[in-house]
């Protein structure tokens, strides 16, 4: 699919989840064109995908090394930079690059196919579930603590315990204690 059809095809979309991931995956096919790696969906979006848009954020977060190869396809896709986000006004779409690189290299990735030769990358539902533990403890937030328990009691048997254990017990997460707690609800 050429860039100008995949931009239609966002353009007729109606899911907010879907025009960004249809973005995410046109990004993704740029910049595999100049020999580079797919960004990584992240953060808000990444949830609101795995909620199945029961959580729903208005920006794209994603992980990517090269910001100079990702300026050049953004800016030629009609975004330009404004703060910390860059913005597509025709299409009310704003990217936030938030990280570089997702922290391990052993990080899964979940690949979401949209449409013929359409695909993107999200950051896997254990790193997610990490993430969003850690919210919920060191910031204290509600909402995703509220994710947390969702995301567990609907992937609860797909998930890799072993990984998210040891990723909760690192020094820099320091979860283990409300992830056992999370689970406890949830099994009851």
């Amino acid at each position: 699919m050429k860039t100008d059809e995949i931009i239609e095809k966002i353009r007729q979309t109606e899911s907010p989840l879907k025009r960004q991931l249809l973005m995410v995956a046109l990004i993704t096919n740029l910049l595999i064109e100049k020999g580079k790696e797919a960004p990584i969906v992240i953060g808000g979006c990444a949830l609101s995908y795995y909620s199945r848009e029961v959580y729903f954020t208005a920006d794209i977060d994603l992980a990517y090394a090269d910001r100079e190869a990702l300026d050049d396809v953004l800016n030629s896709i009609g975004f330009a930079k404004k703060g910390r986000y860059w913005i597509n006004e025709n299409l009310k779409i704003a990217v936030e690059v938030t990280a570089s690189i997702l922290i391990d290299e052993e990080s899964p990735i979940e690949v979401v196919e949209l449409d013929e030769d359409l695909q993107c990358m999200i950051i896997g539902i254990e790193d997610l579930l990490i993430d969003r533990l850690n919210a919920c403890k060191y910031w204290k937030s509600e909402i995703d603590c509220e994710m947390v328990e969702l995301l567990l009691k609907r992937y609860n048997k797909e998930l890799d315990w072993d990984y998210i254990e040891k990723k909760a017990t690192r020094p820099e997460n320091n979860t283990m204690s409300e992830l056992l707690e999370f689970r406890k609800r949830i099994e009851k």
